[in-house]
């Protein structure tokens, strides 16, 4: 039997359902990833620690599962409430981590990655986005990487930050009104 809502799916999955497990990790892994990438961003050129802390999130979700009561809120409220405190751990290693750094050892085989130019560009407007993304205020921040990165409805965004659907939209609006005053014409590249 296939499960038709949200919540039978959560409760067969945190009873122990094999195949509900598998549906529900298969829903929510890919905003996950989205979330842990754009929260991230490109931590030592590439997305692979952020990859990472989204694959330590679905299992940090697994561990919390048979725990998990449905209090009337969606399910996303409660996974990204554990991805939120997963990203920030993962921010404070990075921090202690760029404190010390050991040399890699030299490449043994050809390296098929992005040359160094195409790395370049893709680190600076990395670094550019998170630098204007920065410049929000924290509850803004949260809800463009919630709306635009992982895209979530703004329903479900503000069930996990606290807010109306309506206040979401307007301070949705109000953040990327802000962040195209703060980009200029220094993002030109990427604009629409």
């Amino acid at each position: 039997m296939t499960p038709t809502t949200e919540p039978e799916l959560v409760h067969r999955a945190a009873r122990g359902d094999q195949t509900a497990l598998a549906a529900l990790l298969a829903e929510v892994r890919p905003g996950l990833v989205r979330y842990s990438r754009a929260r991230l961003g490109r931590i030592g050129g590439g997305y692979t620690t952020a990859d990472d802390v989204a694959q330590e999130i679905c299992l940090a979700v697994l561990r919390a599962l048979p725990r998990y009561r449905d209090q009337g809120t969606p399910f996303s409220a409660f996974v990204y409430a554990i991805a939120g405190h997963k990203v920030a751990d993962a921010q404070r290693a990075a921090v202690r981590a760029a404190t010390v750094s050991a040399a890699e050892p030299p490449l043994e085989t050809p390296d098929t990655q992005p040359g160094p130019e195409q790395r370049a560009v893709a680190t600076d407007l990395a670094r550019r986005l998170t630098v204007l993304l920065n410049r929000l205020p924290e509850a803004q921040r949260e809800i463009v990487v919630l709306r635009v990165a992982v895209g979530l409805s703004a329903e479900e965004v503000g069930t996990i930050v606290g807010m109306t659907a309506a206040a979401v939209r307007v301070a949705q609006s109000r953040a990327l009104a802000r962040l195209r005053t703060l980009a200029g014409d220094t993002l030109g590249e990427v604009a629409a």
